[in-house]
């Protein structure tokens, strides 16, 4: 919705959750904007090339991309599991490579363009446990999203990351009950200077401004979100 209300036409990817995907597409259309649901499994190269050219035909060319697909298993180094890292691997870190190649032609070829990658503040060492795996992939984003702007900068086109905290989405709350949600909510809203966890509008007004005019001298940047969190790991 944030960049619907900048006045971007949107196009909204979806794995399997078309019928959010749709949701939204309706709320925008409902408050005068554009937007398009399309599918798409950013894991895969060639799906992920389809997509682009799909949003090409039918909206016109992709001048900001906002890498925001992403998966999270709960595991610890001691809980290995090859198939839960090669996902979060194959999605967190090859999406954001794949959808960044899919759109860097055109934003060259028009000298223009924005690149928002979606990391985590796990990415630079909260010390919440259970995401040491998943911090790994977050932490490449952070590396990707340097290099994208040192190849690209020079076309006029900017890379930054946004490192949320925890946020109530689908994909942190998916596997748990109320109360299970609850506790975690309060235990990890206690860590925070502001005393509460975030919510999807407070990560998309700072992905709207890396996206907009005003972010146009910024590149290779990483915005933390993550409502000033107090249990990171020491720094040796």
């Amino acid at each position: 919705m944030e960049l619907a209300r900048q006045g971007c036409t949107v196009a909204i990817n979806y794995r399997s959750q078309a019928d959010a995907a749709n949701e939204a597409v309706a709320a925008i259309q409902a408050a005068g904007g554009r937007a398009i649901a399309v599918a798409a499994d950013v894991s895969d190269a060639a799906q992920t090339k389809a997509m682009v050219a799909h949003i090409q035909q039918s909206i016109g060319p992709v001048d900001i991309l906002v890498n925001n697909a992403g998966v999270l298993y709960a595991s610890r180094l001691l809980d290995y599991q090859e198939t839960e890292f090669d996902q979060m691997w194959n999605v967190n870190v090859k999406g954001t490579v794949h959808c960044a190649a899919a759109v860097a032609p055109g934003m060259i070829e028009r000298g223009w363009g924005r690149i928002v990658n979606l990391s985590s503040n796990a990415a630079v060492g909260t010390s919440m446990p259970g995401t040491t795996l998943y911090a790994a992939t977050k932490g490449a984003v952070l590396s990707l999203t340097k290099r994208f702007a040192l190849e690209l900068g020079p076309h006029g086109i900017t890379s930054n990351a946004v490192l949320p905290g925890f946020t109530k989405t689908d994909m942190t709350l998916a596997t748990k009950d109320a109360s299970e949600q609850d506790a975690l909510i309060e235990k990890i809203s206690g860590l925070s200077m502001l005393r509460r966890v975030g919510e999807p509008e407070d990560i998309a007004a700072v992905v709207g401004f890396l996206c907009s005019e005003a972010a146009g001298f910024m590149t290779g940047q990483f915005l933390l979100a993550d409502g000033g969190r107090m249990d990171y790991l020491a720094m040796t």
